[in-house]
């Protein structure tokens, strides 16, 4: 029974063992450049920070730069943060007004029997006020992209009060997409190599 069980053990050795990655491995991926695919999560901020969320996948996804997953054991990198959309109204009071007053006067006396006096005024008062209540509607997102080892590779914050053509939330989602595909062409100009002087004639 010994011998049996000592031949199982050393035949068990022979196998060919599963190597597990290490707890400390880091990524490869250590830049914007090294992205492919992106998965964007659940931003914090509730249910116009979800609707916002959708509008960013869209916008990331039209600079064709990445590829958009819903997976994200698949992602390379991860885009988190919060937003937020809201609505307020602005109060404005302004006043308006004109005022004038013009006087004069004249006293005299000699000795104590005679007094005299003359005296004349006039005012002009104008003054209005206005009130007003403006709707407004704002929306934010800070976000961060981050790799798998939870390390931040880009982030931005944008705001918005609305655009001509667009409300706050598709205005902000529009910036984040084109902050990001701006600091990638950025990145990918730096690492490009300098061409070659021209040789001269």
């Amino acid at each position: 029974m010994r011998c049996l069980l000592c031949a199982l053990l050393f035949a068990a050795s022979l196998l060919p063992q599963e190597t597990k990655p290490s707890s400390g491995a880091s990524s490869n991926v250590e830049s914007l450049l090294d992205v492919r695919r992106i998965y964007v999560g659940q931003l914090a901020g509730g249910a116009q920070a979800t609707a916002l969320r959708e509008l960013i996948i869209a916008s990331l996804d039209s600079t064709k730069l990445f590829i958009l997953t819903d997976n994200e054991t698949r992602a390379d990198a991860v885009l988190k943060g919060a937003a937020d959309d809201k609505t307020f109204t602005e109060t404005f009071d302004t006043y308006e007004g004109m005022s004038g007053h013009d006087a004069v006067g004249k006293t005299g006396s000699a000795l104590t029997t005679k007094v005299g006096t003359l005296a004349g005024g006039s005012t002009l008062s104008d003054n209005e006020s206005h009130h007003s209540r403006e709707r407004k509607h704002e929306a934010y997102a800070s976000v961060r992209l981050c790799n798998k080892d939870g390390d931040v590779l880009w982030s931005t914050t944008q705001e918005s009060l609305g655009a001509k053509f667009r409300g706050a939330s598709a205005d902000v989602a529009a910036k984040i997409a084109h902050q990001m595909q701006l600091d990638y062409q950025r990145a990918r100009r730096t690492e490009e190599p300098e061409a070659p002087p021209a040789p001269k004639q």
